[in-house]
């Protein structure tokens, strides 16, 4: 018998990716303080790419240290623009400004996924997005935040891409999967050959 399989996450858009595609799974939230392990990091300059998969990894092997035998998905998401990370806007005004920032410019998503078992990090992975934004005006974007209202606080760009956010882009670079945040093609091939799903 295949030991369960858990989704480290409480996201519904992550958790609706894993049950489209036929997976039957657990879902339990990490209990990790993701802003106290990002902190020595950007201190110390990783880049983008490591910031997310440290994340990934910790929320995989938390998880994992509480059910022995499971098998883990830890996944995480930043987003950046050449060296400069972004975090989720807090207000209104910092969405405003992610939205002027990115602005005509191209910005990247970094997916990161791990999976761990007895608290064990078995593999991980990085999954990149290419987003190209259209030249917006601060007329235009305030009158998007004001439609868009909170929703805007929930994703790390201020844009839901698959909603009202996909008026902001020229341009995409990269699967839909990568851009909600769980690399679902990467995942599933690992899972047949670790034999947990049918190859």
């Amino acid at each position: 018998m295949t030991a369960p399989l858990i989704l480290a996450s409480s996201s519904p858009f992550r958790q609706m990716l894993m049950k489209n595609a036929g997976l039957h799974f657990q879902a339990v939230a990490a209990d990790i303080d993701e802003r106290a392990i990002e902190a020595p990091l950007e201190r110390d300059g990783a880049g983008p790419d490591a910031v997310a998969l440290v994340l990934a990894k910790a929320k995989a092997k938390e998880v994992s240290d509480r059910f022995a035998g499971s098998l883990v998905i830890g996944s995480d998401q930043t987003m950046s623009l050449g060296d400069q990370v972004f975090h989720k806007p807090k207000t209104m005004a910092d969405a405003e400004n992610h939205l002027h920032t990115l602005s005509g410019k191209t910005h990247r998503l970094n997916s990161a996924i791990a999976l761990a078992r007895n608290g064990d990090i078995i593999w991980e992975h990085v999954s990149h997005a290419e987003l190209t934004m259209r030249k917006l005006s601060f007329d235009f974007i305030h009158r998007h935040l004001s439609r868009v209202g909170d929703k805007a606080l929930s994703s790390v760009g201020a844009y839901q891409l698959e909603a009202e956010g996909i008026q902001l882009f020229s341009k995409i670079d990269g699967d839909y999967f990568t851009i909600v945040g769980l690399p679902m093609l990467p995942l599933l091939q690992q899972l047949r050959e670790l034999g947990v799903i049918d190859g």
